[in-house]
């Protein structure tokens, strides 16, 4: 089943994403070095660390060029020496972080972003990986995933990947369009892509993602539609699905874009129906927020199963873990705690060599964040809350604590997106297309929030 435009229409309101809750809007500076220490040293005397493995991100912060669209944390240099420059700083950090976190953690995931992790040569990828390989321990069926710029990278530097463990590749695709990728100085083609995904498949790789974005510049349904054929002749495993949120404001890049050449909100709602409906009539399972999968990818069987989770790199397979953040920017979440690094480069160099850590915010979770963080988790990995399971696990009455909550989702019953009974809430095939806006109704932060525009709008 899909929605209808004017359902996706009644929903496409500012929200955040929820790859975390509370979200990083509302870490306070008040958290910073010694609270995450401290956080560190509960994790590494629980137990915990034994029971869970750690998930790893690493910022590459660095791009050759400069996409319009991107609201990244990046550096836009054609200075690769200063690549190697941010090997050593990232090597201090973890160096400063083994003591308290303790060492032959097992990982189970890693992930590098950016930025372009590509930007690094392959003698600097060899040394990153020999330096998180000293500190950490890796689980033979772990994902280790990292995001790649077809334009700059070929089969060889592929074999380079696979031969440091990496099992899957997130390639950045956006738009095939010929005039969409020049509005938005991002041009590749068909080809480049497909001779990466073949060359991938036969080194071995698990899974390819490819990022595609909806209302973009000159974007049109006819165009938009085209992309997708494309995309799907490609076949890649996993294909994650996002709008675009013109915030020239926020994002200094996206001022290079010119505002009455992006699609109206129509016709922008047309696209994702569209997207929809091409990519299942293809085969893909709907995951959840802006992610497909086939059928036969870890994803979509772990949703199958129940076993889907979500962290800040989106919809996973791996148990709910804590996730070490590592480079400029980044962000982790360990126990009830959650830290970001500064976005500075030069106060992430600067505080490292001063021998402190480079957080400089978060929030630790009351009760009530963990309880919520439980519902909008359940929400958005599962589709389901079971009432006892949250009774009994947060020691509440669900009924009455969220009597206000489940009056708003009265209304969303009679709109077909969920179903109420005395046992819990199921989303609906239709709601998991406006998941973000069931998920909105449990978030405290947004009650009576005067400031939602300070976020994209959820579709």
């Amino acid at each position: 089943m899909t929605p209808s435009s004017q359902l996706l229409q009644s929903f496409d309101v500012p929200g955040p994403r929820y790859t975390s809750y509370p979200t990083a809007d509302r870490f306070v500076e008040a958290f910073a070095e010694r609270e995450y220490l401290q956080a560190l040293q509960l994790r590494r005397h629980s137990a915990r660390s034994h029971a869970f493995p750690l998930s790893v991100y690493v910022h590459i912060p660095f791009c050759e060029s400069l996409c319009y669209y991107c609201a990244c944390n990046k550096i836009i240099t054609g200075k690769y020496e200063r690549a190697e420059q941010y090997l050593k700083s990232l090597q201090t950090e973890v160096e400063l972080l083994l003591p308290h976190l303790g060492t032959g953690n097992v990982v189970s995931q890693l992930h590098l972003g950016g930025g372009t992790p590509t930007f690094l040569r392959d003698p600097e990828l060899r040394s990153l990986m020999e330096i998180l390989g000293k500190a950490f321990q890796w689980k033979s069926d772990g994902e280790y995933s990292v995001e790649v710029d077809p334009r700059t990278v070929d089969a060889q530097r592929l074999k380079t990947l696979r031969e440091l463990g990496f099992n899957r590749l997130s390639l950045g695709v956006q738009d095939f369009d010929k005039q969409v990728q020049i509005a938005v100085h991002r041009e590749q083609t068909v080809q480049q892509v497909q001779d990466l995904m073949l060359a991938a498949r036969g080194m071995g790789f698990k899974s390819v993602n490819l990022d595609l974005i909806y209302g973009l510049p000159k974007q049109t349904t006819q165009s938009w539609t085209q992309t997708l054929h494309s995309v799907a002749q490609l076949r890649p495993e996993r294909i994650a699905l996002y709008a675009y949120a013109h915030l020239p404001a926020r994002f200094k890049p996206q001022r290079h874009i010119n505002a009455s050449e992006l699609p109206m909100a129509e016709a922008k709602t047309a696209m994702l129906s569209q997207a929809i409906d091409v990519l299942q009539s293809e085969g893909y399972v709907y995951i959840g927020m802006d992610h497909f999968a086939l059928p036969e990818d870890a994803l979509a069987i772990a949703k199958r199963q129940g076993r889907l989770h979500r962290n800040f790199q989106g919809y996973t397979t791996q148990p709910d873990c804590d996730l070490i953040g590592l480079g400029v920017s980044s962000i982790g979440n360990i126990g009830a705690t959650y830290q970001q690094n500064t976005k500075s480069l030069d106060e992430y160099q600067d505080m490292l060599e001063q021998g402190r850590l480079p957080v400089v915010r978060g929030v630790a979770l009351s009760k009530d964040d963990l309880l919520r963080r439980s519902v909008i988790m359940a929400l958005m990995c599962q589709g389901t809350v079971e009432f006892d399971i949250i009774n009994s696990t947060h020691l509440i009455d669900f009924k009455h604590y969220f009597q206000n909550e489940l009056l708003q989702l009265t209304h969303m019953q009679a709109q077909g997106i969920v179903h109420l009974d005395d046992k819990g809430i199921e989303v609906t095939d239709i709601g998991w297309f406006v998941i973000r806006a069931i998920a909105m109704v449990f978030d405290r932060y947004l009650q009576g929030d005067q400031q939602r525009m300070r976020f994209s709008k959820i579709l």
